[in-house]
């Protein structure tokens, strides 16, 4: 071994023991963790165990466990077994901890028992970012991603699937029904043990038909129709490529920093009635009346856009194209300008609509225009299909206009929505391993996407930051 690096004599001891503190270094993460751990208030967040019960054996103080459950996430240590073994031989989280080795059924009970608690957390740091004025500007980006659920797709049922397994497995009781039955006419060739394997296989088909008529049942008498084994809140949802069984976490970043603002976890496979709630969720934790939120398409929703504008939120959504006339070749909606000092619209040909009637439909009131001279136009044939060509208006359309001109003056605000609220999924999913979620059911769920987003934003501003101008800043 001349001539290299040598180690130090496992055997050979020393006479002045090193402190455990000089293995941590004053820029290490662990020190932030200490930091903002111990200035929450527990008690006021609801933590279960902060007073000590007066017999029996003593337990862990709570902030103890949750400085090893913001380590393993920020770590990407997600698992009690794996936290259990990282406190017997981690030297940050011996530091951390004081040299405490909770088992992992004591981890796991806790990050069970103090959800709600443990969300707070998640907020407190957006707080403290907020303070530390992190959120300049008031604009954030909304988006939501699919993410998988301890269920896999065979344990879930839907109207379709279930349609698909009962197919099938008629379809092979026909096919063994049918072999036994030529077993029967060419007596002679074939042996009693074929017989009884076909047999078998029969009883195990009909059983399998029954277990399915009862998960229908119980499917069927779901809201949703929809019935999920393992995890009885995941939903099975579409994706890009293939369907996943999971939930629909949504999320609103800040667009200077890309730090998650708000985030929460739904099992609705669309995106279409979640605007409103993020963009106000967003507007609480930034403290903010003049808040602007962007959104893709899929976001689209007359009523909450008009939400979010009554809540003094300026939104950017783009409107899907899914008009039937404009698929046809037909002169699109966008083509017919509203008069608002006339109350009429203008064709491309220069006639007038005039307002006939309203009506009330799924709850909104919608005025419809014509004009009786279609008949005699020479657009018509580019126009519509129909007797004349019916404009619809919605009683706040106005809102959707204003909206649409904020979206032609300033089209870059799509770019940036969409360089700001990938890269935090694409993050969390990278940490978070081909299984992202752990849990089951939907308030489990939303500690453990909670502790994921701790994690994010603590780890964002470490980074913009510096550790000791955060520990300081922390501890001021």
């Amino acid at each position: 071994m001349k001539r290299f690096i040598e180690g130090e004599n496992r055997n050979q001891s020393t006479l002045f023991p090193e402190a455990l503190d000089d293995y941590i270094a004053e820029d290490n993460p662990v020190r932030v963790i200490e930091a903002f751990i111990d200035e929450l208030d527990l008690r006021a967040l609801e933590f279960r165990g902060i007073e000590p019960e007066a017999t029996g054996r003593p337990a862990y103080h709570p902030s103890i466990l949750l400085k090893i459950y913001v380590y393993g996430y920020l770590n990407r240590i997600h698992s009690s077994r794996r936290l259990e073994r990282e406190t017997q031989r981690n030297v940050e989280l011996m530091w951390l901890t004081g040299r405490l080795m909770p088992d992992f059924k004591t981890i796991a009970d806790f990050r069970k028992d103090n959800g709600a608690a443990i969300r707070k957390v998640c907020q407190q740091f957006v707080v403290l970012c907020r303070q530390l004025k992190l959120f300049s500007e008031a604009l954030v980006a909304i988006d939501g991603s699919k993410f998988k659920a301890v269920n896999s797709r065979d344990k879930n049922f839907t109207r379709a699937k279930m349609k698909r397994r009962l197919a099938d497995v008629e379809a092979s009781l026909d096919r063994y029904f049918e072999q036994l039955e030529a077993a029967d006419r060419a007596d002679q060739t074939c042996t009693d043990t074929d017989t009884t394997k076909l047999e078998d296989k029969i009883a195990q088909l009909k059983q399998e038909m029954q277990r399915l008529k009862k998960l229908e049942a119980q499917m069927l008498n779901a809201p949703d129709k929809q019935l999920s084994l393992t995890d009885p809140d995941a939903r099975s949802m579409k994706t890009r490529g293939t369907g996943i069984v999971g939930y629909n976490v949504q999320t609103a970043v800040d667009t200077q920093h890309h730090l998650i603002v708000s985030h929460t976890v739904t099992n609705a496979g669309s995106d279409r009635s979640q605007l409103s709630a993020m963009a106000l969720q967003a507007q609480t934790a930034l403290a903010s009346e003049d808040l602007s939120v962007i959104a893709d398409r899929g976001y689209y929703k007359s009523e909450e856009i008009l939400v979010c504008h009554e809540a003094g939120i300026i939104p950017y959504v783009p409107k899907a194209q899914t008009s039937g006339n404009q698929a046809k070749g037909l002169f699109g909606r966008d083509q017919f300008h509203y008069d608002a000092a006339t109350d009429t619209y203008l064709c491309p040909a220069g006639e007038r609509l005039k307002w006939r009637i309203t009506s009330q439909e799924k709850g909104l009131t919608l005025h419809r225009y014509w004009s009786s001279n279609c008949q005699q136009c020479a657009l018509k044939s580019q126009c519509t299909t129909g007797k004349e060509r019916r404009v619809t208006r919605w009683e706040h359309e106005a809102v959707l206009e204003a909206m649409q001109a904020r979206l032609d003056r300033e089209p870059e605000v799509m770019q940036t929505r969409r360089a700001t609220v990938e890269h935090p999924f694409g993050t969390l999913k990278a940490w978070m391993g081909s299984t992202h979620f752990h849990m089951k059911r939907l308030k489990h769920v939303s500690t453990e996407m909670s502790l994921h987003v701790l994690a994010y934003n603590l780890k964002r501003v470490m980074n913009i930051m510096g550790v000791v101008p955060l520990l300081r800043a922390i501890q001021a």
